[in-house]
């Protein structure tokens, strides 16, 4: 049976920015498919007893800076570490990464998901603007007016709601999870360790 990572992704983190272009890679390295969820984090947090940014304690979003600082320079990733545009509304993008996702295909899907990422955590570009999506879109090498119009279909929030329950039973609770099998890996920092499932076949 071939490969296949199935890649929890919440289209306002940081470290799903950070691992974005290194899952692509390690899927095409080890020849497997690559299917993004671009989830509701809300929805996931409030069953699994996390807590979103702004909830957690003042230490903890302190050390996530200092965590965030210490990624990029070591990826060397220019990641704006207090972005403009953070958190940017998500559910615009999510909607039309799912419609481009189940009528285009999984590489489009994972090439828009990945540059809204990038328009805000290296570009200062609010993803959660509709004239930006739209460029955005265009970008990747799709029609922005045609795949925002989709994307405002109500079968894809609808979609959404229901693939961020799935996940939640799954066991997901934070971005980014990649599955492999049976095995699930939170974390960019955990893709050391995606590899070595992967070369195991």
């Amino acid at each position: 049976m071939a490969l296949h990572i199935d890649y929890y992704a919440s289209l306002n983190s940081p470290w799903t920015h950070l691992g974005a272009a290194r899952i692509e890679a390690l899927a095409a390295q080890h020849g497997a498919s690559l299917r993004i969820w671009p989830v509701d984090f809300g929805t996931i947090f409030a069953g699994s007893g996390g807590l979103p940014l702004p909830k957690r304690s003042p230490q903890r979003q302190a050390y996530r800076l200092q965590e965030l600082a210490r990624w990029r320079d070591h990826l060397g990733i220019p990641i704006q570490i207090q972005p403009k545009h953070f958190p940017a509304k998500e559910l615009p993008a999510a909607t039309c990464v799912i419609a481009v996702r189940e009528t285009m295909g999984d590489a489009p899907a994972i090439r828009l998901a990945h540059r809204v990422l990038k328009a805000c955590w290296e570009d200062e570009l609010d993803p959660g603007d509709d004239v930006v999506l739209g460029r955005l879109i265009g970008e990747v090498g799709l029609d922005g007016p045609a795949v925002l119009a989709l994307g405002r279909e109500p079968r894809w929030a609808e979609m959404r709601a229901a693939d961020s329950e799935k996940a939640l039973a799954r066991g997901v609770f934070g971005a980014p999870t990649y599955v492999v099998g049976d095995d699930m890996f939170w974390g960019q920092d955990r893709l050391e360790f995606v590899a070595k499932r992967l070369a195991r076949g």
